[in-house]
Order: structure tokens, then C-alpha cells, then sequence
């Protein structure tokens, strides 16, 4: 289960949700993505990691990925040791990377595999790296073994992005990918489109994106393929809505797990 599925809560009631609702991982937020956005006091040596630690250990709940490394044209990717510490000891096997610096040739240098985390860049229209195709040139110049892209399908689908492309890259760039649904209409300007993105998102079969196409390119695979749960919704509806989530092909109305052991027919 995404954190963005269940922002308002804290890590540990992130953790307590993802397990009431049957799912085997969680994404766990230990950055915030904006100045505005909460910040939990979970980096270092906190009362508040200790907390997520215990509640991890007592519901079985793995963390999947934690969020978010910006690399910025003044980054220094040391500042980031903390919280990369801090997702190493959480046992996250990801860390998910903006790439907020025009210089492709830089953010490729530092994509690295810090801590035993593999970084995966998520190509996002307001960012520098847009697109699918950015992504993949800045992955492919970073020639890093476990270095690889994360496809969420609101941002591929915002930015004109093609299956036909996507099915051309290795399926060893993609640990893992993200499972949203939206209005089939694209905004019309950036802050309807950041908005969206952060608060609008819709459970995946209640929008008018190409979920069937995104998911094809994942199967046949030999290895599951996790898939983080990203539905944003009201806080009113917030964990019990979360168990709701449908898996792609799920016809029967039970929800599947949408977060680990998804393995595809060959």
C-alpha cells in the first residue's frame, strides 16, 4: 500500500492500515514530497522510528519502498545518508527518486545502489525527468546494476507515454510499479495537474486510464512483480477504502494483493 493511499496517517498507523486491509507491503514517506506536506519525525534515531519498527515486527508487514530522494542541480546526495540509514534499517528494498535536475548526464552519475536500496526514478511530467523516454536515457547512461524506472500510470498517461515503448525497455528495470486509476481527461494546466496527482486519485477500475495496457508489459514475467496501491481518496473513506482496491483481471469482486507475490501467467 502507497503512502499516498493513506497520507494523514502516521508511519506506524500507515503499517496497522496496510495490514487490516491484507496487504503484505507498505511505501513509506520519509521525506516529505513538498514544503507544505507533514514531515514525521521518523529519520535517525526517534521515538518515532522505534514505534514503526515494533508495529512492522508485530503485523509481518514488509516496507517495499520509502520516499522521496530529489536530485536537484544542488544536491548533495550525502545530505540523504540519514534517510537512506534510516529506510535500510526500516528493511525497504527501494527508494524512489524525482529527477529534478536538467543535467541528465548528472542525475545519471548519482543514481547509485546506496545501503543495499535499489533507486528507482519515477519519470513525472513536472519534473526534468517527464517522460518514459527521459527516463529510460537517464537509466540507460547510469549503467548501474538495480538501478531501474518505477511507471506510475497517472504520469505516463499525462505525458503521451506508449506501451509500445515501454514493452521495448528490460523488464529488469522495473522492481516494482504503481496501480492508480484517473479521469480519462488530462488537465489542462500544471496546478490541476498536481492536484490531481497528490489528492484526486481514483481506485483503479473507477477512472478512464488504460490499466489493462499498463499492466500488460508485466506479463509473462517468471518473478511477481509488486505493485504499490496508489489511491489518494478522501480522508473519510482513507483504510477502509483501501481494501476495496481491486487487482487488475480481478472480475470475482474480492480484492487481490496488490502489493507483493503477483505473479503473471507465462
Amino acid at each position: 500500500m502507497s503512502a499516498l493511499t493513506v497520507l494523514e496517517l502516521t508511519p506506524p498507523q500507515m503499517v496497522e492500515c496496510a495490514a487490516r486491509a491484507g496487504y503484505d507491503f507498505v511505501d513509506l514517506r520519509l521525506l516529505p514530497a513538498t514544503d507544505t506536506e507533514v514531515r514525521h519525525e521518523i529519520v535517525g534515531a526517534t521515538p518515532l522510528k522505534r514505534e514503526t519498527l515494533a508495529v512492522l515486527k508485530d503485523t509481518g508487514i514488509g516496507v517495499l519502498d520509502v520516499e522521496i530522494l530529489r536530485l536537484k542541480p544542488d544536491t548533495n546526495v550525502a545530505d540523504y545518508a540519514p534517510m537512506l540509514e534510516t529506510a535500510a534499517e526500516l528493511g525497504a528494498r527501494y527508494v524512489l527518486v524525482a529527477g529534478n535536475d536538467p543535467d541528465e548526464a548528472r542525475t545519471a552519475e548519482r543514481l547509485a545502489q546506496p545501503y543495499g536500496l535499489s533507486p528507482s526514478l519515477e519519470p513525472m511530467p513536472w519534473t526534468d525527468a517527464k517522460d518514459i523516454v527521459q527516463g529510460a536515457r537517464i537509466v540507460k547512461a547510469a549503467g548501474r546494476a538495480n538501478t531501474g524506472l518505477i511507471i506510475d500510470p497517472l504520469h505516463f498517461d499525462r505525458t503521451g507515454s506508449s506501451t509500445g515503448t515501454l514493452r521495448e525497455l528490460p523488464r529488469e528495470w522495473f522492481g516494482y510499479v504503481q496501480f492508480c486509476d484517473a479521469p480519462a481527461r488530462c488537465p489542462t494546466n500544471l496546478d490541476t495537474l498536481l492536484y490531481q496527482a497528490r489528492a484526486e486519485r481514483m481506485i483503479p477500475g473507477e477512472g478512464g486510464l488504460d490499466l489493462a495496457g499498463h499492466s500488460a508489459r508485466f506479463a509473462g514475467r517468471p518473478a511477481a512483480v509488486p505493485r504499490s496501491a496508489d489511491e489518494r481518496m478522501g480522508e473519510d473513506r482513507r483504510c477502509a477504502q483501501a481494501r476495496k482496491a481491486p487487482a487488475p483481471g480481478d472480475t470475482g469482486g474480492a480484492r487481490e494483493d496488490l502489493c507483493a507475490r503477483l505473479t503473471f501467467a507465462s
